[in-house]
Parts: C-alpha cells; structure tokens; sequence
C-alpha cells in the first residue's frame, strides 16, 4: 500500500524466476516461430522491390499499433492522406504518422550509427512517437515519468492497474535494460516477449507505453538479426485479440510467465505465416503486372517499369504524383494514369477531391487488407 492510499505493482526479480523451466516447454513453438522467420527472410529478401513492401508493412503496424489505443483512422486513410492531404479523414491519422516516424527513427538509429537498444533508444523513440503529436499535452515527449500513472479508472485507488512507483521503476527498467544487453541462453524470439511484456509492466511514459512498447518487439529481434528486415509486425495480432492480449499482460503481472509466451509466439507463428503468403501473392500479382508493362511498346514499357516499383510503396497516387515521378506535365502524367488504367493496375479511387482524382492500385492494397 502507498502512502496516497492505494495499490502499485512492484516488480519481482526480472527475468522472471523460473523461466529456465518454462524454455523446455516452449521448445516446439520457439522452433516453429524461428523456422517461420527464417522462411520469411528467405521469400522477402527475393522479392525485387522488398524495400518498398516494407513500407507498406509500416504503415500496416502503425495504423493497427494506433487503432488498439483508440484510433479510428485506418492503414488506408494514412496512404490516402499522403496524395491527397485535404481529403476528409479521420483527425487521429496523426498518430499513425507519428509512429511511422518513430519507427523510421529507430530503424535509421540503429541501421546508421550502430545504436544499441537501450533505454536511451526507448525514450528516442518516444520523443519521435510524441512530440508534436495530436495528444501530446500531458505525455512530456522522451522523458520517464516523474509521477504515478495508472490505467483504467479515474485515479489510482479505483484503477485497473497501477505501475510501479518511480523509485521501483527506475530499478525495474535497469533490470530491463541490463537483461537486453545480457548475452545469455534465451531464444531471442522468447527474449523479444518478455521484454515487451515487462515492459508494458514498468509503463515508465506518461502515454504512447503500448505503441512504444509493441515498435519494441521489432526493433529488438531486427537489431538482433534474427530477421534480415523488419518485416515481423505484430500489432495486428494483438488488434485482433485485443481482448486476449490485455488479458495474457495482466496475467503476466501475475506470474502466468508461460501462458503470456505461449500467446506471443501463436502471434509471431500467425504473423510470420501471414506475411509469407502476401509476400508470395506480391510476388505473383508483380510478374503479371510487368508482364502487361512489358507488353508495351519499348518507351511506355521503360517508363511503365519505372513507376511501377513506387506503387508498391505509396499505391494511392494522382497526376501531381506521377507528375512528380516521371518529370511529365500533368497532360503526359494523366496519359499515363490513363494506360495503367486501360491495363486494370490502377483504377479511379476518388473523383471529386479538392486536389483532383486519386486513382488506387487496388490488386496491391486489397492483398494487405
């Protein structure tokens, strides 16, 4: 009990006692997540434009990572609001730029100047995720809280949960950070989950824990290599069992270690699984669209080819886009618009915005839907 009246999580020894025990049982999982990853990188890094495939995933993890805090903007507002910013959409699209950015941040961070995952990097990626954001007034953008937070309820004393004190966090996230760095005997899938789980456990921000907390997973087991790219993105596994997921991380404050594992690594199984497939659909939907390009004649085929790696990246697009791509006016820009039209890879999305039509790469976008 607090000296304010109320009841506050105080983390036990960390990692958990008795984990040694649980890796046995685990064994199965573990390996089919790692093969799973492993078969992942081998159909990503085939793929011609993965870079741009990437891209596309981002913005998958960002808009599902946003929608479990409450979002309603979708991954096809944000792709939307980057052709054309005056469209009518949703005001919280914010929040799904914002995690793209930080995203982007830590990837660079670490991609750049070789910058270990830490606690440092943590609050980097906060200050990214936050600052500026549409509801960032009480979030203080980079820095551990100073005070106690809590969720659910309208104070601590009627709270759902209520994160350790400070002095107790600040113990908790040098335990996690010394465990991050600790070269030890875990699976680093099993590693990626217990430091998601204690972390959303400490909650040390004043806002942006799950998001921050979910970009984590990712950035540890790409920084690790144990993917080539980062391509694992498991928020819309936890969007989709929304329910479960809050649950296995309550239990996980409770000591039900195995049971919030054994949830994760069903994530990293159907996600990698998942991911796969489209890889492979990509993959197919690509040769038959370059096989129409190719169809042209030698100098539509050329230019044709040029763009079509872009769509993969950004499959929204109007004349200013290609316009922009190609160094067309927008006379030429629209005839092209007009043949990748009259060849069924881009149909008219949205005729009477205040920027003109947006036409849509549909057989792309519906793949990641």
């Amino acid at each position: 009990m607090q000296a304010a009246g109320f009841k506050a999580f105080i983390p036990g020894s960390f990692p958990p006692a008795g984990i040694d025990q649980l890796i046995p049982k685990l064994f199965r999982k573990t390996n089919e997540a790692t093969r799973l990853l492993g078969k992942l990188d081998g159909v990503t890094l085939l793929l011609p434009d993965a870079d741009f495939f990437l891209l596309m995933y981002l913005k998958k993890d960002a808009a599902s990572s946003s929608q479990i805090e409450g979002t309603i903007a979708t991954m096809v507002n944000a792709i939307e609001a980057e052709v054309n910013p005056h469209a009518a959409l949703p005001d919280d699209v914010d929040d799904i730029f914002h995690y793209l950015k930080a995203l982007h941040y830590g990837m660079e961070r670490i991609k750049k100047d070789d910058f270990p995952v830490s606690l440092r990097l943590i609050k980097e990626l906060h200050f990214q995720l936050l600052n500026q954001a549409r509801a960032s007034h009480f979030s203080d953008p980079g820095e551990f809280r100073k005070s106690q937070n809590w969720i659910g309820g309208t104070r601590p004393d009627n709270a759902r949960y209520v994160p350790p004190p400070v002095p107790a966090m600040q113990i908790a996230l040098t335990d996690l950070e010394q465990f991050i760095h600790e070269d030890d005997f875990y699976p680093i899938i099993l590693k990626a989950g217990l430091i998601h789980a204690q972390f959303e456990t400490i909650h040390p921000f004043l806002d942006g824990n799950g998001r921050t907390g979910r970009m984590l997973i990712t950035i540890y087991l790409w920084q690790k290599a144990l993917i080539e790219k980062p391509v694992l993105f498991l928020s819309s596994y936890f969007k989709k069992h929304q329910q479960t997921y809050y649950e296995k991380l309550e239990g996980y404050h409770q000591g039900k270690v195995f049971e919030w594992l054994d949830f994760f690594l069903d994530g990293v199984i159907e996600i990698a699984a998942e991911a796969i497939l489209i890889a492979e659909k990509i993959t197919t939907l690509r040769e038959n669209d370059m096989s129409k390009i190719q169809a042209l004649g030698k100098r539509s085929a050329e230019l044709g080819i040029h763009i079509m790696p872009r769509l993969f990246a950004q499959p929204m697009v109007n004349v200013q886009t290609i316009a922009k791509w190609t160094g067309y006016t927008r006379d030429g820009a629209y005839k092209i618009i007009r043949r990748f039209i009259d060849l069924g890879i881009l149909a008219l999305q949205e005729p009477y915005g205040k920027r003109g039509q947006v036409f849509v790469y549909k057989d792309y976008l519906n793949i990641f839907l």
